[in-house]
């Protein structure tokens, strides 16, 4: 197939590109590098399976003969980033997912949007399934992020339904591993970065708040297997083993052979109190489940952070 994958010099879009080019698609990569990174495809650019181009996903987009699928990644995706980018962040979920809706439509392709958890917001029930609507505070600082991807969603579910185009609707958990970037914002990177230099490693509130961490081999996995699928209907993506915020920086601390003291700090406004996926719909369609546990993912990922810090 020919593929275009938005955001795809990003942590996901560059993982999702090198898989697709193992598969052996040809794949076409656009970023506006406002979290993306060269250095996270610079081996893919010798590929001549793969195109790139530098280029904004909220502008007019054209590509040039016919297309398989489009695949739209761009979006900032941490805290950090969202809060400091809050109108491209909502410009790429709107925006964006319009206009690459928009091609996928002219060039009768599948669609696929990537959106994530966070559209479940400050969940009420746990684990979440994708028949939860979710308990999301539109005007708060992580609304940028939520409703722009609950509106990608509505967007991406109107063209299925009126233009009777194929979409496939990814709901990614948090998920972790090499090319994310050191001072991401995230769980993850965060303790990492701050072990490896042994630096205080930040827990905010007390740490009893739970996150479900995939590997990103087995969520790039998941990803592919839905796009060959034939499920229209939103699909959770993740890994369902629960671990609060504490545990994690722990096993991080003792992963990493770190001396760094555990430190507290005041819970960010709608932070999340528990995530974790409900996987019954992608078992039952996509015959998936992860496979790497979080001990042996953290290890290669550390190893990975050896090398940047």
């Amino acid at each position: 197939m020919r593929i275009l994958v938005t955001g795809a010099a990003g942590f996901l879009g560059s993982h999702l590109s090198r898989y697709l080019l193992k598969q052996g698609h040809s794949v076409i990569g656009i970023d506006n590098f406002i979290t993306g990174s060269v250095t996270n495809i610079e081996d893919l650019l010798k590929n001549p399976k793969f195109d790139f181009t530098k280029y904004d996903v909220t502008n007019y987009l054209h590509v040039p003969g016919k297309l398989d699928a489009v695949l739209h990644f761009a979006s900032p995706a941490s805290p950090i980033d969202y809060l400091k980018f809050p109108i491209p962040t909502l410009k790429v979920g709107a925006l964006g997912t319009h206009k690459a809706l928009g091609l996928a439509k002219e060039k009768k392709a599948t669609f696929m949007i990537a959106s994530t958890s966070e559209v479940y917001g400050d969940p009420l029930i746990n684990p979440q399934h994708e028949a939860y609507w979710g308990n999301v505070n539109p005007i708060g600082p992580r609304g940028v992020y939520d409703e722009a991807k609950r509106y990608a969603e509505a967007m991406t579910m109107a063209y299925h339904r009126y233009h009777k185009m194929q979409v496939r609707m990814l709901r990614i958990f948090n998920t972790y591993g090499p090319n994310m970037r050191l001072k991401d914002g995230r769980a993850v990177p965060n303790f990492i970065a701050q072990a490896l230099k042994g630096r205080p490693i930040t827990v905010y509130g007390d740490g009893s708040q739970t996150r479900s961490l995939c590997y990103v081999s087995d969520l790039v996995d998941g990803i592919y297997r839905l796009l060959m699928s034939k499920e229209n209907n939103p699909v959770n993506i993740g890994n369902p083993h629960e671990i609060s915020l504490l545990e994690l920086a722990k096993a991080v601390k003792r992963l990493s052979g770190s001396r760094s003291k555990i430190v507290f700090r005041p819970l960010p406004e709608d932070d999340p109190k528990v995530r974790r996926p409900d996987i019954t719909r992608a078992g039952k369609i996509l015959k998936w489940q992860p496979r790497i546990g979080l001990e042996e993912g953290l290890k290669r990922t550390i190893a990975h952070f050896k090398t940047r810090v």
